[in-house]
Formats: structure tokens, sequence, C-alpha cells
């Protein structure tokens, strides 16, 4: 009787530390075309091995072959944090030399410990429904925001940042990686959505409410106004405008963000030109009926945020950031509360969206009760 599908993929990921030992160990495997081609054949091997274990299955969602083979690398990432902080050794000193050496960067720890705590639960929880017939669709564009908030910071972070002029070959395995999450998010969003059905009246009878009858809309389109101020203000700030408010700040609140690792700068323009137009948006779903949007995106974003402000929180105190841009000790509590807040805003958005859906929900005919599906 073989095990569980995602048991399976557990015991296949927890074999990354044992091939990163080995080729620690062995440096013929050392240089940076061989490192590129290993992890190649290395990802297609395990490929290999994640179709064997779902061999019995008659069908089987492409989408499994995507979390599968990330949970490997998320194993990968776990190493890797736990290296850089002194937990273990002797796993990816090859790989830093001749492979990926911005991964020793602060940023890139914290990114390593997201994927391997948070990503592979997510991997393991999402396959465990799969293969029980249980949507895990929003689990899924939880991932799906993550991920892709983590690519678009991590990629072009390197490239244009002090690790750009040392880019090797083992860089470019991250190709498949940022193409992947986008691919998955564009099926998952494709794919309908489970809503219950509400009479025409109850769902009349909601978005007849104005916002100011809606205290818990009305806090968060308020707190998503100054979200979005804020991350303006910080565009701005990376942007080296010359307002002696922007100045004082980024000396003497966030100075990590003019670390020259330039993954904070990126991230704060991915704030001013993405993070905060879809905030607009949800202000404008707050306060107009039938929204249905909202209840997807929400998520998305909660994942996308989450994912980043753990990594720009943690990189800002983390040892491996020189001290001069860590957050002054005096400054500490206004900033990192100020952070804290743009993570959990997302999160608290998507909780009330998904808890009480019929503000945003389109009309159905009478007669039909909450009892019952229907896909919209």
């Amino acid at each position: 009787m073989r095990p569980p599908v995602e048991v399976s993929v557990l015991i296949v990921s927890l074999l990354a530390p044992g091939v990163l030992y080995t080729i620690n160990n062995i440096p013929a495997l050392q240089e940076p075309l061989p490192i590129l081609g290993l992890g190649m054949f290395i990802l297609g091997f395990v490929l290999l091995l994640l179709r064997l274990t779902v061999s019995n299955q008659t069908k089987v969602d492409p989408l499994f072959y995507v979390f599968a083979e990330f949970s490997f690398t998320c194993m990968v990432g776990l190493t890797n944090a736990l290296e850089q902080d002194g937990f273990i050794s002797g796993f990816m000193g090859f790989y830093l030399k001749k492979g990926e050496p911005h991964l020793s960067t602060a940023y890139a720890v914290m990114m390593s410990y997201w994927d391997g705590i948070v990503h592979f639960i997510l991997f393991l929880t999402i396959i465990h429904r799969m293969f029980r017939g249980k949507s895990y669709r929003s689990l899924g564009l939880l991932w799906a925001g993550s991920s892709i908030a983590n690519q678009i910071v991590h990629i072009p972070g390197v490239v244009i940042g002090k690790y750009g002029s040392n880019i090797r070959p083992g860089f470019w395995r991250n190709i498949p990686f940022f193409l992947a999450p986008f691919w998955a998010a564009s099926v998952l969003f494709s794919r309908p959505r489970e809503m219950p059905v509400v009479t025409a009246d109850k769902i009349s009878a909601e978005q007849k409410k104005g916002l100011l009858f809606r205290p818990i809309d009305l806090l968060l389109s308020l707190m998503l106004l100054g979200a979005m101020a804020f991350s303006v203000f910080r565009g701005f700030v990376v942007l080296d405008c010359p307002l002696d408010t922007c100045f004082t700040y980024i000396y003497q609140y966030e100075p990590y963000l003019k670390d020259p690792v330039v993954f904070p700068r990126v991230m704060m323009l991915v704030y001013l030109f993405y993070a905060m137009p879809l905030m607009a948006f949800f202000t404008h779903g707050l306060r107009t009926p039938g929204c249905s949007w909202m209840l997807d995106w929400t998520i998305f974003f909660a994942g996308a945020m989450a994912q980043s402000q753990w990594c720009h929180i943690g990189a800002s105190q983390h040892s491996r950031t020189p001290y001069t841009y860590r957050v002054p000790a005096d400054k500490w509590w206004p900033v990192i509360t100020l952070n804290v807040l743009l993570a959990a805003l997302p999160a608290l958005l998507a909780l009330r969206c998904h808890t009480n859906p019929v503000y945003f929900m389109k009309p159905v005919p009478e007669g039909q009760t909450n009892k019952e599906k229907k896909k919209n």
C-alpha cells in the first residue's frame, strides 16, 4: 500500500539537504556551469520521482507538479537559512561561492525561511486537499501572491544591486521558478469560485448599506488610504526625493531602504507601482456592491504583502545587515509597528471578505438558501 501523496512529497523534499551535502563535498561538481547543469538534472530527477508517486492516479492536476517541485526547493531554501544563521554547516558553501552569492544576504535568508516554513506547509496542505477532492483554490492564490511578490523583488534586486556584477550561471535556474507562479495564478484565477447561495433579499439588504453603516468596512477603507499614503511616501524616499521629510525618514527611521543590496528599494517601488493601485481598487470594492473579484484578489494580495513584509522587517533587523542600515533602537517601535500593520491589513481585508462575502456577491433568484452551493 502506497503512502499518501503528501507523505511521498515530504519524503522526496527531505532528500534536498542530503543532495546539497554530497555536492558540497565533491570539488569536481563545484564549478559554475556544472552547478547549473547538475541543478537542472536534479530538478528533472525530482520531477520523475514525483511522477512515479502518482502513477496509480487516473487523473492528476498539473498544478500538483508545480507545488511538489517547489516543495523540494523549499527544503533547499530552509537549509540555506539555517546554515547562514549558524545552526548547521557544510551544505551551502559551494553554492554561495559559485552559484548564487546573494543568498547570504539578510533578505535572502528571510526569504529562505519563508519558503522553507510557510510555503512548504502550504504545499503539503494543498496537495493533501487536492488528492482528497477538496477545494484548494484560496490556498493556491495565497501562495501565488506570496511567490510572485518574492520573485519580482528577488530577481530584479540581484540584477541591479551589488551582486549584479557577479551573476553566475546558477542564477538562471530561477527563470522557471519566476514563470511558474504566474502560470499557476492564471490557472487558479480562471477556475470557478465556490460561493454560498444567498437569497436575493438578503443580498439586496446588505448592499443597500452605505459605508457609514458598515463600520468595519469604513475602518478598513481608512486604513487602506493610510497604507497607500505610506507606500507613496516610501516610494518617493527610495527615489531620492529631496524633501527634508524623506531625508529624515531614510536616515533616522529606515536606513535599511538605502542598503546597497537594493532589495528594499525594489520592494518599495513594487509597493508604489503595484500594491498602491491594488489598494485603491480595494477601497473602491469596499464601497461598491457586487465586486466579486475582491474575494480572489484580497487573498492574492494578502499572500504578497505577508511575504514581502516578513522579508523586509526581518532583514532590517538581521545580523547580516550592516549595523548602520538597521532600524535605530530609539525608532524601533514606530517603524516596526507601521510595517507590521502594513502586513496585517491585507490579511484582515481578506478575512473580512471571506467571512461575510454577501456585499461582494451578485444577486441571485429568490428561494435559494445559503445551504446550497453554486459556481460563481
